[in-house]
């Protein structure tokens, strides 16, 4: 338990620190004038715009709780990895459903 702990500060520290120094290194390039029009295609490459974000977080939360209300109702043993698959199924099928929905979406004309 304490390395989960550990590990996931440790990566939020580091995407943290990641996003910031990105953000101070383009704010500085552009304060100084080195920012051309290949430069802005540069950092507008990096920036993907993803308009379903909102969709596919709602959707899988939706269904984890969806998961963990089921289980409420399901009597296991306490050593029974059931819960943790029907978790984890209930989770890939909200962001599956994400993945249609999306999918079907860009492919229209």
């Amino acid at each position: 338990m304490p390395l989960t702990i550990f590990g996931s500060f440790g990566a939020a520290l580091y995407f943290f620190a990641s996003v910031m120094t990105n953000y101070i290194l383009k704010k500085k390039m552009i304060e100084k004038g080195f920012v051309t029009d290949d430069t802005q295609a540069i950092f507008k490459q990096n920036t993907f715009e993803n308009k379903h974000v909102s969709l596919k977080w709602g959707l899988i939360t939706f269904f984890a709780g969806l998961s963990l209300i089921i289980m409420e109702y399901i009597p296991v043993r306490p050593q029974s990895p059931l819960p943790y698959g029907l978790f984890a199924v209930s989770v890939s099928l909200g962001f599956l459903i994400y993945y249609f929905i999306v999918k079907n979406e860009t492919n229209k004309p």
